[in-house]
């Protein structure tokens, strides 16, 4: 058990385990480090596995990167990619009709366990009986067919493929926590009964949320709808309902910073040229003192050698933009939440950051790479939260006219009200008590 600062209350412990496969999962696993036995256990590193192991891993992760990347090249990346996103197919929800029969991914993933992919972690974890919080299903399909008692499996998007799903559903002990109600809908499609499903919402760092009252988060929102509306379109229709949420107290404007947004590229390093293309377009703006603008180049330095280099060409010295750059995973996850707590739009593809949006934060939407992202987009539209991107290269223009309709702080506080932002705490309490109370304010969902 260890201690929290809030009350000193004791919270659980769990072996927590993600995988090196882009940041998305391991994005889900950071905000548990303080619960986590040793540390987040991470499937296929040095520390975990052995050679035999960290070469299967390898080879997946060779080919999501490949997958990421490829599109982008000319003539032949459409066509190859269609082929290679076919293999992580999600098919169609409707009509409504029972998709629990195994697929092609979940017998090649079952395959993958039984030639020893997990074999470290499930040796590591079988030293003490805690639960097993994994943002992967690999590591919790191995844990199942073991015999491994409480397992609980973070979902990273919208909706996902039959690969997160034992072969036989109704007899694994496999809980899942997901983000939203589409998730859920497609897990009870594959056959996971209702028990097995919690509802929870994305894990959000606690450094963005604050208390369990979000005291945080509420000012940090408070302050960014202000920014979101300087022509106040937005104000004079939503003002009443942003102060019963927020208090009045967070809707006074300090005006301490200017307009910001933050450009992340993906955890492959996709989508570089777009970030390059925003700041060409705005460099005017950047330097009337209108914008600040953060590049997220993530762990990736050859992203963050392209970044520099544009910087250099288009707004050289220039402390309006930053380059978000880190050596190590954990100090990269920790940059992120500081520059999210003063960022007013956050421009990504759909991936797990479209979840971000339970943060009150209006999601320009890159193009989606892979199914798992087109759902996720759908998820944002149907919300209200994201924004197609129109051209990245006349950003200076489309972008402040949304900016001055009020168009983004309207989806930054549909993002707040409709997308779960209680996540990690909703989590640690399935955690801690084996269930959770459903919540119906929107603050605590």
């Amino acid at each position: 058990m260890t201690e929290t600062k809030e009350n000193n209350k004791v919270s659980p412990e769990a072996w927590v385990v993600t995988v090196d496969m882009g940041l998305g999962h391991q994005r889900a696993t950071a905000p548990f480090y303080g619960i986590a036995r040793d540390g987040i256990i991470s499937v296929g590193s040095h520390s975990s596995s052995d050679e035999a192991e960290k070469a299967l891993w390898e080879k997946m992760l060779g080919a999501y990167e490949f997958l990421s990347r490829v599109r982008a090249v000319p003539l032949v990346g459409k066509p190859l990619f269609s082929i290679l996103d076919s293999l992580q197919n999600i098919p169609p929800l409707y009509p409504l009709r029972d998709l629990s029969s195994p697929s092609y991914q979940v017998k090649l993933l079952h395959s993958l366990v039984k030639k020893g992919l997990c074999k470290g972690m499930l040796q590591h974890i079988k030293t003490s009986p805690l639960p097993l919080l994994t943002s992967h299903p690999a590591p919790a399909i191995a844990a199942d067919e073991a015999g491994y008692g409480r397992i609980y499996c973070i979902v990273c998007d919208a909706e996902i493929s039959r690969a997160w799903v034992a072969m036989e559903p109704a007899r694994s002990r496999i809980h899942y926590l997901v983000p939203c109600g589409r998730a859920l809908r497609r897990l009870k499609a594959y056959g996971v009964p209702d028990e097995r499903i919690f509802l929870t919402g994305f894990p959000m760092p606690l450094e963005l949320l604050g208390d369990k009252n979000l005291d945080v988060l509420k000012h940090d929102v408070g302050q960014r709808l202000h920014y979101l509306d300087p022509k106040k379109r937005f104000w004079p229709l939503h003002e009443m309902n942003v102060k019963h949420f927020l208090g009045g107290k967070n809707i006074r404007f300090k005006n301490e910073r200017l307009f910001t947004v933050t450009f992340a590229v993906g955890g492959a390093g996709a989508q570089v040229d777009i970030g390059c293309q925003i700041l060409e377009s705005v460099k005017n703006r950047i330097k009337n003192s209108e914008l600040c603008l953060n590049l997220v180049a993530g762990v990736r330095k050859e992203v963050k050698k392209a970044f520099e280099e544009t910087k250099k060409r288009f707004a050289k010295d220039s402390p309006l933009v930053n380059i978000i750059y880190a050596d190590t995973k954990e100090e990269y996850f920790r940059l992120f939440a500081e520059t999210i707590r003063k960022t007013d739009v956050l421009w990504t593809k759909p991936s797990e950051l479209s979840f971000y949006a339970g943060l009150g934060l209006p999601i320009i939407m890159a193009p989606d790479i892979g199914a798992q992202e087109r759902y996720n987009k759908a998820w944002l539209q149907e919300i209200q939260a994201g924004i197609m991107q129109e051209d990245p290269r006349y950003t200076s223009d489309w972008l402040w006219l949304l900016l001055e309709e009020g168009r983004l702080a309207e989806s930054a506080w549909d993002g707040f009200l409709k997308a779960r932002k209680y996540g990690t705490y909703k989590i640690m309490e399935v955690l801690e008590t084996g269930t959770m109370q459903r919540e119906t304010s929107p603050l605590k969902r």
